[in-house]
């Protein structure tokens, strides 16, 4: 079968991600490998496509994940929570509690390499909210207050995490060995601080930009997990549950200023509110594929009810060193 025709039926609504209504005739994989090129140009127009009409069923996702992906599906890197792979760079989306907020984020943008598209297939749709909302970027960029950005891009920003085997993802799991000596073989490679706890845990930290240009279209976008991974984005329940248990200095994951200065509730809260104002949502429907630049875009998960299942890839590898900032202090190295 044959889709060389134009796309169609592109839309563009005020409140959500561009919307292509496909017509697969049956054949999902046929129709993603015919419009691979197409639906690439859309994403780099606009950030994000949401194909709708595809009808993509879960024996389908891998095999269009990897027609859209070109040069393969990669692994994930130093993961903060358990996945499930259904295949060789298929998961399942972050296990994160239904009636929890995933606030915006970029895809392991903690890492030194990172995903320049991600790939989302809803199998199946959730009874009521649960949308993969999107927000641009360099708009979130822009509307940051000037000398917090200066700040950020001065200093960058720090994550620290302190692995066990009660919540998130251990280090077994995020680093995919049992080894401590390969663990701390690629914290070195790849600019993260590590130290080994007396109950066999692992704590690290790691700095990273928190603005890069995107290294095709050169747009400054602001790019990290700051809010993301900070405590005060956390339920107040689960965050005082957390300190209770851990104390400040053990909590799985939080996120400070570059210099290791601590980032107040009100910068965190700051930051949500401008990602809540440009973001651009739209209600899943079985069957979609939604593609995102994960560098120009973020992505969230919000609060759902009944089942959802929504799968995950991961392609077009970038380097952190392809896309760093202009004239900064900011870099991996500086970690070491």
């Amino acid at each position: 079968m044959s889709f060389s025709a134009p796309l169609l039926d592109l839309h563009l609504p005020a409140s959500g991600p561009p919307i292509l209504a496909a017509d697969p005739g049956g054949d999902a994989q046929g129709w993603a490998s015919g419009y691979r090129d197409a639906l690439l140009d859309v994403v780099a127009d606009h950030g994000s496509v949401l194909v709708r009409g595809l009808g993509l069923a879960r024996t389908d996702v891998g095999a269009v994940f990897q027609r859209l992906a070109g040069g393969g599906l990669l692994a994930e890197r130093e993961p903060f929570a358990p996945r499930t792979a259904y295949a060789d760079g298929v998961y399942s989306s972050t296990k994160w509690p239904a009636n929890q907020q995933m606030c915006m984020h970029h895809e392991l943008s903690y890492t030194t390499q990172f995903p320049g598209l991600m790939l989302f297939a809803c199998v199946t749709a959730p009874g009521a909210g649960g949308a993969t909302a999107v927000a641009d970027a360099p708009s979130v960029l822009a509307a940051l207050p000037s000398e917090l950005v200066a700040r950020f891009e001065r200093e960058g920003w720090l994550l620290s995490r302190n692995y066990n085997d009660e919540i998130g993802a251990s280090w077994t799991e995020a680093f995919g060995t049992e080894d401590p000596g390969a663990v701390e073989a690629y914290c070195r490679s790849n600019s993260i601080e590590f130290e080994w706890q007396e109950d066999g845990g692992l704590r690290t930290r790691q700095r990273r930009h928190a603005v890069v240009r995107h290294p095709v279209s050169g747009a400054r976008c602001w790019f990290n997990q700051v809010a993301f991974l900070n405590e005060w984005t956390l339920d107040e329940e689960v965050r005082e549950f957390l300190v209770d248990m851990y104390g400040p200095e053990g909590l799985p994951f939080t996120t400070s200023f570059g210099n290791g200065e601590p980032i107040g509730e009100d910068v965190v809260t700051l930051l949500n509110e401008v990602y809540q104002a440009h973001t651009r949502r739209e209600p899943w429907q079985d069957g979609d594929l939604l593609l995102v630049d994960n560098i120009r875009t973020a992505h969230s998960r919000e609060p759902y009810e009944g089942e959802r299942e929504v799968l995950v890839g991961m392609a077009n590898p970038v380097d952190l060193a392809d896309c760093a900032p202009d004239a900064t202090d900011n870099s991996p190295e500086a970690t070491r």
